[in-house]
């Protein structure tokens, strides 16, 4: 289950969804071209009589022509792109519209009890582990036990989940439920989940369009002579789109469960994959199973986003329409030996729930591992770990969910409260780039000053003074539980919280490679731009590269010949043995952003080849720190890549 092969898998989904829709396009249009002609063959009956000793059939070929069918298939075409487009629209915020359109409420520590804590924690211990964005979590008020994961890249996904998911399952049930929403954020399979929303939601728009023509001539009807026929006629037309519409739907409906169906093992797959606990996921099933409430959602638009449900959403007249396969061969996949058997759970039965206090873990909540972690000292160390890392990209393992509730623990109580609040997550993330020599920091206050009144400066200073000091592998940690409450800023708020960064970084006119990549990954998670449709080839973006390898192989040393010596290591992985190393002066901030978009529009199985280039330069020295490791991480996750943390064990 590689993470490149997976992303590559869900690339060449959408585009067997666009061949699956054009050839459902091309039926409606044959379909509305057939029926139309009926309608005109008949009503030329009425008029000319000469046709009434034709055949049916020779009358209605008759009645069409070219005109005809170009006419409809326009207004198919048009009616079809609008309809989606116009749900694009909607649901262009990402996933935060599907939970409130679901009925779901933003959750954070300061409105959560202690069973809403819990899953706040494990979806940020998944979120270290991973390497991915920390998703806000939405909770459904819904007896039902069901999750999901919404959005159309992982900077615009929610995770939601419902009332009934975080009362009856244990922590590691909700692990193993959260893993299996991380899977589908991780291998594409939100954007193609969003595109079929809009899709279906274009075809089901010309049995509305049917609907509005049949009520409305029925009601004309009854104001009009018996002897005037066109209200009949436009009653028949709009009783034929509907039909024509809502049979459309069907089949599109069809193709959505034939979709989600496929991405679903997968996703139970990577699940125990992830948590190393086939009784995490496989519990949660079984107590589904048994489960009276079930999985079955009682809220608004349930139907519109049944196939993003870890469960099944709604109920199914027919199998071919169920969007999730049965639930017994979901389990049996996961556990063989299992007899079948599901346990009696009532709605409001005590579960075996543990819960957390204040956001922490209670103690049976740890894994209490004997492993200690640390992060890597030496080249050699470093290599082993990328090797590893490059195959646990978007598959990250049971050692990784370990360190990082380990590192979430080592992060003090008032720092993980205060990155859950939107002001104070800003005093943390300024914290982070205030420079560690003291003149150099009070000029940079002295640019706040600019943005900020003296009474905010005097709120910012305590919290951002703290989170300077943190120790180098909790940065990037720290950096991640942010993201959930800045994207709670509104436009204004953010604009200035953004002009106060970028005043940090400039404060002493020099670049530092992990001010900027921790700018990036801000800017890149709060300002969500869609992925492009069309991907290049690696050789096509040369100058990219070249720009990018350029930047880490200048940070890496003061010396242009070691700086030139990591440059040609690199470079050679990439096959541009022709390309010249870049001098700082050559390149700006822009620069850097404008490289790292447009590398993010590289193939998938391209992607690898980029990753081993950059960990190459920054080897080439033989000497990596924490730092450098970070930087790594930070890079790969502007680029769309969640790198597990880089990590060593030892016993």
């Amino acid at each position: 289950m590689n993470f490149f092969e997976q992303q590559d898998l869900a690339y060449r989904n959408t585009k067997r969804l666009i061949v699956l829709l054009c050839l459902a396009v091309v039926s409606l249009i044959a379909v509305t071209t057939l029926f139309c002609a009926t309608v005109f063959y008949y009503m030329e009956q009425n008029t000319h009589h000469y046709l009434g000793n034709a055949g049916l059939w020779q009358g209605i070929k008759h009645s069409m022509s070219w005109k005809m069918l170009a006419s409809i298939s326009i207004s198919v075409c048009a009616v079809i792109f609008l309809g989606s487009l116009y749900k694009l629209f909607q649901l262009s915020s990402g996933g935060r519209v599907v939970a409130e359109s679901l009925g779901g409420r933003p959750l954070t520590v300061h409105n959560a009890n202690a069973d809403e804590k819990k899953i706040l924690n494990v979806v940020e211990e998944m979120s270290i582990a991973s390497g991915t964005p920390v998703p806000p979590v939405y909770i459904i008020e819904d007896e039902a036990i069901n999750a999901f994961a919404a959005g159309h890249t992982p900077q615009d996904a929610v995770i939601g989940v419902t009332r009934g998911c975080i009362r009856v399952l244990n922590r590691d049930e909700l692990q193993g439920v959260i893993a299996h929403e991380f899977s589908h954020i991780f291998h594409g399979d939100m954007k193609l989940n969003m595109r079929l929303v809009a899709l279906l939601n274009g075809i089901l728009l010309i049995g509305l369009i049917g609907e509005f023509i049949f009520r409305s001539s029925n009601q004309r009807a009854a104001f009009r002579s018996s002897k005037d026929k066109s209200p009949a006629a436009m009653m028949g037309i709009g009783l034929g789109l509907m039909i024509i519409g809502y049979a459309g739907t069907f089949f599109g409906n069809l193709i959505k469960a034939a979709v989600s169906r496929q991405r679903e093992f997968l996703a139970d797959a990577s699940a125990v994959k992830f948590t190393r606990n086939p009784d995490g996921i496989g519990g949660a099933l079984k107590k589904l199973g048994g489960y009276v409430g079930g999985s079955q959602m009682d809220v608004a638009n349930a139907s519109e986003f049944s196939h993003m449900f870890f469960g099944e959403g709604t109920s199914s007249m027919f199998s071919a329409l169920a969007t999730h396969p049965p639930l017994t061969e979901r389990i049996k996949r996961i556990d063989p030996h299992w007899d079948g058997s599901f346990s009696h759970i009532d709605v409001y039965e005590e579960t075996e729930n543990s819960h957390i206090e204040e956001g922490r873990l209670s103690d049976d909540a740890v894994d209490h591992s004997p492993l200690e972690f640390s992060s890597p000292k030496t080249a050699m160390e470093f290599v082993v770990t990328v090797d590893q890392v490059l195959q646990t990209i978007g598959q990250p393992n049971k050692l990784h969910l370990a360190y990082a509730q380990q590192t979430l623990s080592s992060i003090n109580d008032q720092l993980r409260e205060a990155a859950h609040n939107p002001w104070e997550a800003q005093a943390l993330m300024l914290g982070l780039l205030l420079d560690k020599n003291a003149d150099k920091q009070t000029h940079q206050w002295q640019l706040l000053g600019q943005l900020f009144s003296d009474a905010q400066i005097y709120s910012l200073k305590p919290l951002a003074q703290q989170a300077s000091l943190l120790e180098p592998r909790l940065r990037l940690p720290l950096l991640e539980l942010s993201l959930p409450a800045l994207k709670n800023l509104s436009t204004q708020q953010y604009a200035i919280f953004r002009s106060a960064m970028s005043n940090l970084i400039h404060a002493d006119e020099h670049i530092d490679l992990i001010e900027w990549s921790f700018f990036k990954i801000i800017t890149h998670n709060l300002e969500p731009k869609r992925s492009a449709n069309r991907l290049v080839d690696l050789a096509q973006l040369k100058n990219e590269a070249c720009t990018l390898l350029s930047v880490i192989a200048n940070a890496g040393t003061d010396l242009k010949v070691n700086a030139q010596t990591a440059f040609d290591s690199s470079k050679s992985i990439l096959g541009f043995d022709d390309a010249q190393l870049m001098n700082e002066s050559d390149y700006n901030m822009m620069d850097l952003d404008l490289a790292i978009n447009r590398l993010n529009c590289v193939k998938p199985l391209q992607k690898p080849k980029l990753l081993k280039a950059m960990s190459q330069c920054v080897l080439a020295d033989q000497q990596i720190t924490v730092v450098e490791a970070e930087l790594f991480r930070a890079i790969a996750d502007a680029l769309d890549c969640p790198v597990p943390p880089l990590i060593v064990a030892s016993h």
